[in-house]
């Protein structure tokens, strides 16, 4: 359940409509995800959101799939299942094949793991992996 009510179209802000309205029309869709109707209850939110989401998101360096996939390891290890559902749906969108997603979930727990031995461990990062250092070595 949620902290605050989903809102309807009927029942938003003419600023949060009118970014609703964009979602719908970039997206190609006549759905407003629930996360967006929960964020429309601060419309400025909601744009300053939305407005950043289509930046990182957009064809680059990375392509779009290889983000969605980030997007979901970042999402498993915060515990955020919305955000999980929903970039494993767009990843799956984009041509993420179930080859894919196992081999991402086996990448997922070892970095968890070893992340959580490295820290248990205390281990010092080498002198090579610093920035300054590994700048010097180029």
């Amino acid at each position: 359940m949620a902290v605050l009510p989903l809102l309807s179209d009927e029942e938003a802000s003419a600023e949060a409509l009118a970014v609703f309205n964009d979602i719908r029309e970039k997206r190609g869709i006549d759905y407003v995800n629930n996360f967006w109707r929960a964020l429309a209850h601060d419309p400025d939110e909601l744009k300053s959101v939305w407005d950043r989401l289509q930046t990182v998101m957009a064809p680059g360096a990375l392509d779009p799939l290889v983000k969605e996939l980030i997007y979901i390891a970042v999402c498993a290890t915060n515990g955020c299942a919305y955000c999980v559902h929903s970039h494993t749906a767009s990843a799956k969108a984009k041509g993420m094949t179930p080859d894919m997603h196992a081999e991402l979930l086996q990448v997922i727990a070892m970095a968890s793991r070893t992340n959580a031995l490295a820290v248990a461990l205390g281990v010092p990062v080498d002198d090579r992996f610093e920035a300054e250092v590994a700048k010097k070595g180029e």
